[in-house]
């Protein structure tokens, strides 16, 4: 059964100053109020609002049969939304933490994944998976991980990243809408930055990438947390007068390359960056297809600054094991050098 088409929101209207954490609340909020199908389920998202208190005030407005507080077994969280989805329901469902996701990677994998395709179209999974990922909030490693590479490789998910308070509200809401399951990977350590969010506006598209600083020297492409970095990277950059294009990739499967591709005919250099290791990833595909599409436009190899690929190290390393504005800057004027 397909959800609502999206409409402008009850619970909120006009411009006003949020942060990510904020709009996602109020994403989901507006779900919940639009459609009865929709429901949250997780680890303390109930009572408590979840550990960064995205849910917070959910169940008391929507009731414990809307807003479950579930058991600490992601296997089975995902397991019983699969069976709400069978039967009509829009399950959310929240990952507390990134590396808390592997107990529920079989079920993701071998039955959500694949229900669709399995009965011929007849049953969809219209189940969104809340993953808080990355680092920088001085956490262990089970708590600071970027996992979304192993997703955007399994046929049948779609896997987006979010970067910014207006991506957060909108993209959410579409995803929830979305009758394919869909990875949504929320950049923690980004949860308390502002912007204004003008809910009037129309959205772009869930699965579109997008612009987010015009430029013609390099092109920068990133998405979810890096994607801050590379605009501050590129705002150091001007002060040289360096003109730096970023783009912001949003989703990661499928990809939308359409603006990358057209950025890097102009610019004629690829930096990617992104938290995760550099091994077998989402910007390993990205360099691959560029240099498919692009060679002749290439005038230096796509470059990356990404995490090392080793296990996410303990939290007084992991600032060496971030790129920061410094390794961007150094892996664009390596291309430069060419």
């Amino acid at each position: 059964m397909a959800a609502p088409a999206l409409e402008r929101p009850t619970t909120a209207s006009g411009t006003q100053t949020v942060t990510i954490a904020k709009a996602l609340n109020m994403g989901l909020r507006a779900s919940l109020e639009r459609d009865p199908k929709v429901l949250v389920m997780g680890e303390d998202v109930g009572k408590l609002g979840g550990v960064f208190r995205i849910t917070d005030g959910l169940q008391k407005d929507f009731g414990e049969h809307r807003v479950l507080d579930t058991p600490l077994a992601e296997s089975g969280i995902i397991g019983t939304a699969i069976g709400l989805a069978i039967r009509g329901y829009r399950p959310v469902c929240e990952i507390q933490f990134d590396g808390f996701i592997f107990p529920g990677f079989d079920q993701i994998i071998s039955q959500l994944a694949k229900l669709h395709y399995r009965s011929q179209g007849k049953v969809t999974m219209p189940i969104v998976i809340r993953v808080p990922y990355g680092g920088g909030i001085g956490a262990v490693e089970h708590h600071s991980e970027s996992p979304e590479s192993l997703f955007a490789h399994i046929a049948g998910l779609k896997v987006v990243s979010c970067s910014n308070p207006v991506d957060a509200y909108w993209m959410l809401q579409q995803a929830i809408e979305c009758d394919d399951p869909v990875l949504f990977f929320e950049p923690k350590r980004r949860y308390y930055e502002k912007a204004e969010l003008d809910t009037s506006i129309d959205p772009l598209p869930l699965l579109n990438s997008r612009v987010a600083r015009p430029g013609s020297a390099v092109t920068v492409a990133a998405y979810g947390p890096m994607v801050r970095t590379c605009l501050d990277a590129a705002a150091a950059a001007a002060e040289d007068g360096l003109d730096l294009e970023v783009v912001d990739l949003r989703a990661l499967s499928p990809l939308d390359l359409g603006p990358v591709f057209e950025s890097v005919r102009r610019t004629g250099r690829l930096v990617l960056v992104s938290e995760a290791p550099a091994e077998s990833s989402v910007t390993s595909e990205i360099a691959t297809r560029v240099q498919q599409e692009c060679f002749y436009s290439l005038e230096a190899p796509v470059l990356r600054a990404t995490g090392f690929d080793t296990p996410y190290p303990p939290s007084k390393l992991e600032e060496g094991y971030l790129p920061d504005l410094d390794r961007v800057l150094d892996v664009v004027d390596r291309s430069l050098a060419y």
